[in-house]
């Protein structure tokens, strides 16, 4: 199972080129030892996310969203609300402020998380 302290690592292996982004965000957000907050972490990675499909780098999108689903399936209950309300509510945020169409990710979606966060 899947739990708290382990997404954000699963992201960063599935979009290493968040790394230097996340090195930065971790720097700026947090003092040493403090705890991370995991919602806030998503949404700056969602940031990311959408980042990279406005400049049409999608070759890490397939393995985001497979983390994503397996959050969904694998993860305790904290988790599989966050990869739901973190990070696919935080796409939707993300994308009605870019003006950027919500449908453009459907395709990367599992079924069962399309008809579980995602409308």
């Amino acid at each position: 199972m899947v739990q708290k302290q382990e997404v954000m690592d699963l992201f960063l292996s599935a979009c290493p080129s968040y790394k230097e982004r996340w090195l930065t965000y971790v720097r700026d957000s947090y003092d040493h030892g403090e705890e991370r907050l995991l919602y806030v972490d998503i949404g700056d990675f969602t940031s990311h996310v959408v980042d990279l499909y406005q400049k049409k780098m999608l070759n890490e999108f397939p393995c985001i969203f497979k983390v994503v689903e397996n959050l969904h399936t694998n993860g305790d209950s904290y988790v599989r609300e966050a990869a739901t309300i973190g990070f696919l509510e935080s796409l939707q945020n993300h994308t009605s402020h870019v003006e950027l169409d919500l449908e453009v990710f459907v395709c990367y979606l599992p079924q069962s998380l399309y008809d579980g966060g995602m409308h």
